[in-house]
């Protein structure tokens, strides 16, 4: 349903002239209008889904978990340090980065970096209209049903794949009909989402924290990595996207560290504790 729901919205511009110019008439929107509809797809599903299945007291539950702040400042930090920190380290380890380093003064990649995180990726972008879906509804599921180690596993590719129209929209400049890039893409969305499932489970399923995760990994190598080391957002010759070298990286390592640390677990002890609280308290 969220593939359904997002790719009708879209598939009007992905035909158009405007998009990947397939059919000869021009899109009745803008991409930018049809990208943000596009991104609210995973999150209707999950409210059209719980409504079926489980009526107000799921959607009060979701609602509850995308308000739920009282976390602990240390996931904060994470969320908005200790992830910059650990994509800036991805990205210096691959040859040429480093040595494209540009300084720059610290207010302006502030300047630059907080108006991207709070405006299009915090408010308007894919975190506010993906993660009730992905994390809310889907990651709960399955871990429940295969396992936070299978359950992840499952749901990284299914999330990877749902960006397949805008592949042939937006981001078509970043290599994205280069089959190899397509590859790193996947990869990379997936080592990702083993970071989301650690956090949401340790948060108590706060989708709130998910959201500001996906913020932070959205805006950080867009308003500041981009800048500090411009060799990382190059196409080679080949049309290889030396970004996601990066990003793979840097997800990569932090996933088996995350893997490892919790003996494949990814925290979800402490949410089934959530759970099983939520569910006492309801009866």
């Amino acid at each position: 349903m969220a593939y359904a729901l997002s790719w009708l919205v879209c598939l009007p511009f992905v035909l158009s002239k405007d998009g990947a110019g397939l059919l000869s008439y021009r899109s009745p929107i803008g991409e930018d209008l049809s990208l943000y509809i596009f991104t609210f797809g995973p999150a209707l599903a999950a409210f059209i889904m719980i409504s079926i299945t489980e009526g107000m007291p799921g959607i009060r539950r979701l609602l509850k978990q995308i308000v739920l702040w009282r976390v602990g400042l240390r996931w904060y930090l994470f969320a908005l340090v200790g992830l910059p920190v650990i994509l800036v380290f991805g990205t210096i380890v691959v040859p040429g980065n480093l040595a494209s380093f540009k300084s720059m003064n610290p207010l302006s990649l502030l300047m630059a970096y907080l108006p991207y995180l709070i405006y299009p990726a915090l408010l308007v972008g894919g975190p506010l209209g993906e993660e009730p879906g992905w994390r809310g509804f889907a990651l709960p599921r399955l871990q429940r049903r295969y396992g936070p180690l299978v359950g992840t596993l499952i749901l990284g590719p299914i999330w990877a794949f749902w960006h397949v129209p805008i592949w042939l929209t937006a981001w078509r400049a970043a290599g994205m009909q280069n089959l190899y890039n397509v590859v790193l893409f996947v990869l990379f969305i997936s080592f990702w989402t083993f970071v989301f499932t650690w956090v949401f489970n340790n948060t108590r399923g706060s989708v709130l924290m998910a959201i500001l995760v996906h913020a932070s990994g959205d805006a950080f190598p867009n308003a500041i990595l981009g800048p500090l080391f411009p060799a990382s957002v190059v196409l080679t010759n080949n049309g290889v996207n030396v970004g996601y070298y990066g990003l793979v990286t840097a997800y990569g390592v932090l996933t088996l560290l995350i893997v490892a640390l919790t003996k494949g677990r990814l925290g979800y002890e402490h949410y089934q504790r959530e759970e099983l609280d939520s569910a006492t308290a309801v009866s």
